[in-house]
């Protein structure tokens, strides 16, 4: 079995599973178990490098934009008040809070994306919900504070 064999099977046995909305078609990615905030959900890779965002990508370097692998990632939804989080030096999804076993992994799009192909209305309906969102580059200095970012998008949040 190749590595890649083997991030495919952990991560659908094991860590995380696809869900599908069976009225909008939507996907979603769950937790098939407990964990705890800092563990690492799993490793990931770069599929493919876009020199733009899509909406399927996380931003990596100024014209590095990856899609991620393995594919279910890209089921990762947003959310205003997420647990997990896109470590893109490290190449690993890891929790930010606990995850029970069955929640969905959620993260928060501006932390991997400085502009974002599309922006949207987020539904989240979180407290936390920031309505717009855009990419990091539009966030308020009060909404930079509550979130991790990137290595990259801290550096572009510095500059």
């Amino acid at each position: 079995m190749s590595s890649i064999e083997a991030l495919i099977d952990i991560d659908q046995t094991e860590s995380a599973e696809i869900r599908i909305d069976p009225i909008t078609g939507s996907r979603s990615l769950f937790s098939r178990k407990f964990f705890q905030k800092d563990e690492v959900i799993m490793d990931f890779l770069a599929k493919s490098v876009q020199p733009t965002p899509t909406y399927l990508t996380v931003q990596v370097g100024e014209s590095e934009h990856i899609e991620l692998f393995p594919d279910c990632l890209a089921c990762a939804n947003h959310s205003c008040d997420p647990n997990c989080f896109f470590d893109t030096t490290r190449m690993q999804f890891v929790c930010i809070k606990d995850v029970a076993e069955g929640e969905e992994f959620t993260f928060f799009y501006p932390s991997a994306e400085w502009d974002m192909d599309q922006p949207f209305d987020c539904t989240c309906g979180s407290e936390e919900c920031i309505g717009l969102i855009k990419g990091a580059k539009y966030l308020s200095v009060a909404s930079i504070r509550k979130y991790r970012f990137t290595d990259f998008i801290q550096m572009k949040l510095k500059g």
